[in-house]
């Protein structure tokens, strides 16, 4: 069953997710993906929401587990879980997913087994002011029967959707905009607690 699973992410954020990697360009950033098994229909994971979590030392634990009490705390009492994992590469040229990403992943399979781990695609990104491509600037990373994590087959553009089919012309707004700089993450609220992790001006 967990091979037929789809992953549909809102607009709101897959953008926000992007825009945090796009803002620290130069460092490997994480994030954490909040949603829910459809309720309408069991073979699709919605993303809802995402958090930006950190753009150094991501392998640090005890900074990510405070992160992760206080975003299953918040997002908890509005119904949803920890759903999967978003990482984005040191270097622009690095297509691999390393030690981190894995282990973080397998984290969060602990309590959600169909978790999933977005991974940047720097290449399809740097494309997409030139392009009308509607699929994510993200590639799909799933685990198989033996808990190994594999990058989603030939079908892996069909599995991540977004689910505003213009996502990415927004995108593209924001970008050639600047609006990366608005983005705030935990490292962030953890050097000066008035900045807010859930970003709620972001999209206003």
């Amino acid at each position: 069953m967990v091979a037929e699973l789809k992953y549909e992410i809102s607009q709101n954020a897959y953008i926000k997710l992007v825009l945090h990697a796009l803002k620290h360009k130069t460092t490997a950033v994480n994030g954490i993906l909040l949603g829910r098994v459809k309720p309408q229909n069991e073979s699709v994971v919605e993303i809802i929401d995402s958090v930006p979590l950190f753009h150094s030392n991501l392998a640090l634990l005890p900074p990510l587990e405070i992160a992760l009490i206080m975003i299953e705390e918040h997002y908890g009492s509005e119904g949803l879980g920890i759903v999967g994992y978003f990482h984005a590469n040191e270097r622009f040229d690095n297509a691999e997913l390393g030690v981190v990403a894995k282990n973080i992943g397998d984290h969060i399979c602990r309590y959600f087994p169909q978790a999933a781990v977005f991974l940047l695609d720097n290449k399809r990104l740097e494309a997409l002011p030139k392009g009308k491509d509607q699929s994510p600037v993200m590639q799909l990373y799933i685990r198989d029967a033996s808990k190994n994590w594999k990058l989603a087959g030939p079908d892996g553009g069909s599995r991540l959707v977004i689910k505003e089919p213009a996502a990415n012309v927004v995108l593209s707004d924001y970008i050639s905009s600047e609006k990366w700089q608005d983005v705030l993450d935990f490292d962030d609220h953890l050097d000066d607690i008035k900045m807010d992790w859930l970003n709620p001006e972001l999209f206003k």
